[in-house]
C-alpha cells in the first residue's frame, strides 16, 4: 500500500509552458530530463561532468529514506502553505468563533465535560469553517458549472478530533433545515387557515348534514428517512461514533441510530423505523447497503454523507458497497465528507477521477506522528532476552507498571491511576498466545481481535476503560478463564493490557492510553501511523515501544524514529 504524495493539491491543472531560450535561467534545480541523465550516468559508474558554477565539486544531496522503498515520499506541506494554514487556524481559538447554532455551541461546552481542551484542534479549526461555508477550502482558477454535492476531503493526523470536526457542521445544518421547515409549515398553516375562513363564509357547513371535519394528519418526520449518514468500517467504530453523537443529542435534540451487525434485527428495526423519526444513522457499508436494497427510501432524504476512515471504506473490502450507497443518496445529497488519517495513492487517484472539484482540507502534520509521542526500541536479540519476544514484552510491561506494583496505600501517598497498555501484533493467531503468556507472568491481559465474539468485544472494551480489572470485572470474569490464575501468584496491579491486531488501531477509544507496545514491526507506515496514533491523543503525551527481534527490519524502525524526531511525514 503506497501513500499519496499530492494530498493537498488544488483541483485546477496548470497548463504546460513551452520551453524557450530563457526557460532554464535562474533555476536552482536541474530539469527532470537532465537530472534523469545524471542519475543514469552515476548508475553506470561514470561521474557527472563538472559545471562552472560548482567548479567540479558535487553538491551534497538530501539523505533520502532507503528502508521503506515500497512507499513513496509523502507530500510535505510547503513552508508558505504551512504558515497560511496556521494563520487561519489562529483565527479560531474558540468554538464561539464559529457561526454554529446556539444548541450546538451549548452541547460542546456542556455535554462534553471530559474534554481536556475546549479550544478547537487543528483539524477542527481547518474543517469546521470550510464545512460551514465560511471560507473556500480550494480556490479553483477555472470556474466550472457546479453539479452534484459539495465534496470535501478531511486529511488530518490520528487523534486530532475529526469526529467532532464533521459532526458539528452536520448537526448545525440539520438544525438549520429544521428551523426552515418549521417556518414553512407555520406559513402554510396560516395560509390554510385563511383559505378555510374564506371558504366558511361562502358555504355554511351547518346546512350540510354530510359535512365533517377532516382528520388531522401527523406531519412528523417520516421514519427510516435520516438526514445524515455516517459510514465507518467496523462495529467498534459504530459504537464509538455513536457514543459521541448520543452525548451531543441530549443538548442539540436530534435522534441518532448507531446500528451494526452486533445488534439484533429487532433492535435495528426499532431504531430505524422509530415513529418519531431518525436524523443521523451510523453504520457499516454492508449492513446499510442490505437495508437500502429492501427499503430504498431510507436514503431518499439524506443531505450529508460522511465516510470516516475513507482509506478503508474505499479499498477492495468496502468499495463496492460504499459506492452503491453513494449512488443511491446522490439525488438528495448536498455534502459528501471523506475523513482519514492516511491517504494512500489508490484513494487519491480514485478521488481525483471521481471528484475532480473536491475541496481538500489538510492539516500541517498530515502523515506525521506527533512529536509528543516518544518511540523507544528494545533489542530482543541481546541479553537478557536472547531472542525471546514474549519475555521482552512481559518485562517491558512490568517496567511500565513498576510504580503501581511498588505502591503501598498504607504510606499515605497519592493513589496511582490505572495504566492502560495496548500491545499490537501482526497476526490474529498471535493475540491469544501473547495474552496467555502475559497472564502467566502476572499481567492482567486479554486478547482482542476480529474473531472475538461481538458481545465479548463490547465487554472487553468497557472493562478496559473502567477502573475494574479485566479479569475480575463482572463484564469479563465469566468469559475470561485464563485470568483466573492471577489470584494465585504475584500480579501487576493497576495495569490493564489488551493484545490486539490492527482492529484496535482504528476501533478503540484510547484517550487514556499512554503506552503502546509494537510486539511485531508493522508491515507499512500506514500501520505505524495508526498504531502509534493510539497514544498521544488530544494533546496528551505518549510513548511507543518497538520490540526488535530476529528478522525484523532495524533500518525501518531507525528511519521511522528519525522522522518522528524531526517531525517529518513518514514514507
Amino acid at each position: 500500500m503506497v501513500l499519496s504524495e499530492h494530498v493537498a493539491r488544488t483541483s485546477d491543472i496548470k497548463p504546460k509552458k513551452t520551453a524557450d531560450a530563457f526557460s532554464y535561467l535562474n533555476r536552482t534545480q536541474a530539469p527532470p530530463g537532465l537530472q534523469r541523465m545524471r542519475d543514469q550516468r552515476e548508475a553506470r559508474g561514470r561521474p557527472s561532468p563538472p559545471t562552472g558554477r560548482s567548479q567540479g565539486r558535487a553538491r551534497p544531496r538530501a539523505e533520502p529514506f532507503h528502508a521503506l522503498k515500497m512507499q513513496s515520499s509523502l507530500h510535505r506541506v510547503p513552508y508558505s502553505d504551512r504558515t497560511a494554514i496556521k494563520r487561519n487556524m489562529d483565527q479560531y481559538d474558540s468554538f464561539d468563533k464559529f457561526p454554529l447554532a446556539e444548541p450546538v455551541l451549548r452541547a460542546v461546552n456542556d455535554a462534553l465535560p471530559g474534554l481536556e481542551y475546549r479550544n478547537p484542534t487543528p483539524a477542527q479549526a481547518v474543517a469546521i469553517p470550510a464545512l460551514l461555508g465560511m471560507q473556500k477550502a480550494v480556490r479553483a482558477k477555472v470556474k466550472t458549472k457546479k453539479t452534484g454535492p459539495d465534496t470535501f476531503l478531511l486529511a488530518a493526523e490520528t487523534g486530532s478530533g475529526k469526529t467532532l470536526a464533521y459532526l458539528l457542521p452536520t448537526l448545525d445544518a440539520i438544525k438549520q433545515e429544521e428551523m426552515r421547515e418549521k417556518d414553512e409549515a407555520e406559513q402554510q398553516a396560516t395560509k390554510a387557515a385563511q383559505e378555510a375562513a374564506a371558504t366558511a363564509k361562502e358555504h355554511d357547513k351547518r346546512t350540510d348534514m354530510f359535512a365533517a371535519e377532516e382528520p388531522e394528519i401527523n406531519k412528523a418526520v417520516d421514519p427510516a428517512r435520516p438526514r445524515a449518514i455516517i459510514l465507518v468500517p467496523s462495529a467498534e467504530l459504530v459504537a464509538q461514533v455513536g457514543a459521541v453523537a448520543k452525548s451531543l443529542s441530549h443538548t442539540i435534540k436530534f435522534r441518532a441510530a448507531p446500528i451494526s451487525a452486533k445488534l439484533s434485527a429487532t433492535v435495528i428495526r426499532n431504531q430505524l423505523f422509530n415513529p418519531n423519526g431518525v436524523d443521523v444513522v451510523i453504520s457499516t457499508p454492508p449492513l446499510l447497503a442490505s437495508i437500502a436494497q429492501s427499503n430504498p427510501n431510507i436514503l431518499a432524504r439524506v443531505t450529508h454523507l460522511i465516510c470516516d476512515e475513507a482509506d478503508s471504506l474505499f479499498d477492495r473490502s468496502f468499495k463496492e458497497t460504499t459506492t452503491e450507497i453513494l449512488e443511491r443518496a446522490t439525488p438528495s445529497l448536498k455534502k459528501l465528507i471523506l475523513c482519514s488519517a492516511t491517504i494512500p495513492k489508490y484513494l487519491d487517484k480514485y478521488l481525483a477521477q471521481r471528484f475532480p472539484d473536491m475541496h481538500r482540507l489538510v492539516t500541517p502534520n498530515l502523515h506525521a506522528i506527533p512529536r509528543r509521542v516518544q518511540l523507544g526500541v528494545v533489542d530482543v536479540n541481546k541479553d537478557p532476552y536472547r531472542g525471546n519476544k514474549l519475555l521482552a514484552c512481559a518485562d517491558t510491561i512490568w517496567q511500565i507498571g513498576k510504580a503501581s506494583a511498588d505502591y503501598d496505600p498504607t504510606e499515605g501517598k497519592e493513589a496511582i491511576p490505572t495504566k492502560r497498555i495496548l500491545v499490537f501484533v501482526n497476526e490474529r493467531e498471535d493475540t491469544e498466545e501473547v495474552a496467555q503468556y502475559l497472564v502467566k507472568k502476572g499481567v492482567d491481559a486479554l486478547a482482542f481481535h476480529r474473531d472475538t465474539d461481538p458481545s465479548r468485544q463490547a465487554k472487553i472494551l468497557k472493562s478496559f476503560t473502567s477502573d475494574s480489572s479485566l479479569g475480575t470485572s463482572p463484564a469479563t470474569q465469566d468469559e475470561a478463564p485464563i485470568n483466573s490464575t492471577l489470584a494465585n501468584k504475584r500480579t501487576l496491579p493497576n495495569t490493564k493490557v489488551i493484545v490486539t491486531t490492527d482492529l484496535g488501531s482504528r476501533g478503540i477509544d484510547t484517550v487514556s492510553v499512554r503506552h503502546v507496545i509494537l510486539f511485531d514491526v508493522p508491515h507499512t507506515t500506514i500501520d505505524f501511523i495508526h498504531r502509534l496514533g493510539r497514544t498521544g491523543r488530544m494533546g496528551r503525551r505518549g510513548r511507543g515501544i518497538v520490540l526488535l527481534g530476529p528478522g525484523d527490519r532495524a533500518d525501518v524502525v531507525r528511519e521511522v524514529r528519525e522522522a518522528m524526531f524531526r517531525g517529518e511525514a513518514l514514507i
